[in-house]
């Protein structure tokens, strides 16, 4: 558990516990410090997943159901202690959403609500192009170029070769493991009773969002913010994130 949890802001009286998911190539700091933008209700978790920080010895998830099954296991106690949210940004969305289907599936647990970010719906034909990118023939340049235009990556990190050379790994490493995730909603069947919101920049990709209402019986919701991709590391947005995921958790009368 301490290894998979970045969670500077203790906070163990908290109401409830929100779960923070990363980005591709990204680490567990900027997530794990919105701990500060939220009062002493709610607790914020960020994930650490494996081959970076202080895991950077362990070898990189293979797959989506295994990065899955271990995030699932690590938190199952926690999750069973009090009501959870789920935050997750592009890649992240993927995982928290993956995720809170296997919690519902195996424990009959769910998180309160999902909140999404940067991300098509899963079962969006938008994803299939990501699949199909021959991430392992790449060219080191052209993933740095593609980093450097998303943007949300600090540019000294990108002036040490041995920083840059790892981040350019963890970003294949984790395409590889989102080119696994694959879900085909069963007819008839709402995998999920939360509600969703979806958070986008305004200046970022247009994403496919309209089957959500579809993947869950709870309510759904989506709003733009000014930026690009990385819209959510501006604090303006935070701040107007930390506010609105703070209402949501109020009206869920925990």
């Amino acid at each position: 558990m301490e290894q998979l949890v970045a969670c500077p802001y203790k906070r163990p009286n908290a109401l409830c516990r929100l779960i923070c998911f990363p980005w591709a190539g990204g680490g567990t700091s900027a997530l794990a410090q919105w701990g500060r933008l939220f009062s002493s209700s709610t607790e914020v978790y960020s994930l650490r997943f494996p081959g970076r920080e202080s895991r950077l010895k362990e070898p990189f998830a293979k797959d989506m159901t295994s990065l899955v099954t271990e995030i699932t296991t690590a938190l199952l106690k926690d999750l069973q202690e009090k009501p959870f949210a789920f935050f997750g940004h592009s890649f992240g969305s993927y995982i928290s959403f993956a995720v809170a289907l296997q919690l519902k599936e195996k424990y009959g647990l769910e998180p309160f609500h999902l909140f999404v970010s940067g991300a098509h719906t899963p079962n969006s034909e938008a994803l299939l192009p990501i699949k199909s990118i021959p991430i392992h023939d790449a060219a080191d340049e052209d993933i740095i170029n593609y980093i450097t235009i998303q943007g949300g990556t600090p540019s000294e990190f990108l002036q040490s070769e041995e920083i840059k050379k790892h981040l350019i790994q963890t970003f294949r490493e984790d395409l590889r493991v989102l080119q696994t995730f694959s879900f085909e909603k069963a007819e008839r069947n709402i995998p999920l009773s939360c509600d969703i919101t979806c958070f986008n920049g305004s200046e970022d990709k247009p994403y496919d969002l309209k089957a959500w209402p579809e993947l869950t019986s709870g309510d759904t919701s989506s709003y733009k913010l000014p930026g690009g991709h990385f819209y959510l590391l501006e604090p303006s947005n935070e701040i107007f994130l930390a506010k609105h995921i703070t209402r949501c958790i109020e009206n869920a009368g925990l």
